[in-house]
């Protein structure tokens, strides 16, 4: 007997993986494929990379079900400090006791293994993983996926959630707006002797920002961080190189005294940074999220909170969808979720865009050209408002999953 799903999801990561999740409390069942060994994926220290989770984002998580995991592994974000080079004019991001926090750091491997735990009780999920996926069909009365095995999985409806190489995305002949930085992000765990105080620090350099994100004291009670710093392509292999002390050296010059003495806590990885968009997200029973539909720079940290919006809107349009008794491959369906999708994330690209290019333009005369703006902003109240509401991801038209 055929296991037929709403659902097929394409790539377990953390947006896949909550979809299949948000799907479920609406009733959706999904087949959820996905390459990669979940124990690897949760092994300590997999990739050490951490996100920062918008109040919009956490309100989703807390709707699927995973605030009481989630909750002690979070470190709140009370406000983001801005500098252009560590120079005079400082922009500072701060909201009122009323308002909560500007969100939460997570690790990502908390993330994961709050969302396969999960996932593993959840009946309305069928998991595959690790596993290939040999070839996609999309027809006109569903789709389905053959795996390694010869295992066939069926659907209603397939859902991109592989990543920015996605294969679905790309079978499907989706035109893609790219671009590459030229720069990498180097990340690493700091231990330092000065209290972060909750404060998020982005410092931008000419080459790229320079990310100092809260994160949640130690075993040992010593204060930590996350860096995500961003170097040219042409230096990061020697970045990478440095021994400990040379690299914390390096560091500690872009930084000055903010957080005091440091030291590693974790290895240093370092990935590629990317501009890509793609004009359309969805096609014939198909629908693409996350970074499948839109790689960011991680200038603001935006890119994972985008693609759960992704979740949230998509939800939303199949559950409607299924209470009126549609195919949830219909075609008017999809395009109503493209539609609300379109505009949110074209914003938020061309924002971390923008940003990118204005401060990588190099000389005292941009310099003090930013600082003013910088200036100017600290003294305007509904700007900042504006930018921090931006940043906790609840303005415009949210899905009913990212509302309190």
């Amino acid at each position: 007997m055929t296991d037929k799903r709403d659902l097929l999801i394409l790539g377990g990561g953390l947006v896949g993986m909550t979809l299949a999740l948000a799907a479920a409390k609406k009733g959706l069942s999904s087949h959820l494929v996905d390459r990669a060994d979940p124990a690897s994926l949760t092994a300590d220290g997999f990739d050490g990379r951490a996100s920062a989770i918008s109040t919009a984002s956490w309100r989703l998580f807390r709707h699927v079900g995973l605030e009481e995991t989630l909750e002690p592994h979070g470190c709140d974000i009370a406000a983001i400090a801005v500098l252009d080079q560590m120079k005079r004019g400082r922009l500072d991001f701060r909201p009122e006791p009323h308002e909560g926090t500007l969100g939460r750091m997570f690790a990502n491997r908390q993330l994961r293994l709050a969302l396969h735990e999960a996932a593993k009780k959840e009946p309305l999920i069928s998991w595959h993983a690790p596993v290939e996926v040999m070839s996609r069909d999309r027809s006109e009365f569903g789709v389905s996926a053959t795996l390694g095995d010869g295992t066939v999985l069926e659907a209603a409806l397939m859902i991109g959630a592989e990543g920015r190489g996605s294969p679905s995305r790309e079978e499907a002949g989706f035109k893609m707006a790219s671009w590459d930085y030229s720069h990498r992000a180097m990340i690493a765990g700091l231990d330092h002797s000065k209290s972060h105080e909750n404060i998020a620090w982005e410092i931008f350099y000419p080459d790229g920002p320079f990310a100092l994100l809260p994160m949640l004291d130690g075993p040992d009670g010593q204060h930590r961080s996350a860096l995500v710093w961003t170097v040219d392509e042409k230096d990061a292999a020697g970045v990478l190189k440095l021994s400990d002390r040379a690299f914390l050296a390096e560091v500690h010059k872009r930084m000055g005294d903010l957080l005091g003495e440091l030291t590693l806590n974790s290895s240093r990885s370092s990935y590629p940074l990317s501009f890509q968009h793609t004009a359309k997200i969805v096609e014939h029973r198909l629908a693409l999220i996350g970074d499948s539909a839109h790689g960011m720079h991680p200038i603001a940290g935006q890119g994972l909170n985008l693609g759960l919006r992704d979740v949230g809107a998509l939800v939303e349009v199949l559950d409607e969808a299924l209470r009126l008794g549609l195919d949830l491959g219909d075609a008017q369906v999809l395009a109503k979720y493209e539609k609300w999708r379109a505009l949110d994330s074209l914003m938020v690209m061309g924002a971390t865009d923008s940003l990118t290019r204005i401060f990588g333009i190099p000389g005292k005369t941009a310099s003090a050209v930013r600082r003013l703006g910088m200036a100017g902003i600290q003294r305007t109240s509904w700007l900042k408002a504006f930018f921090m509401n931006e940043a906790r991801g609840v303005s415009g038209d949210l899905p009913e999953l990212l509302k309190a």
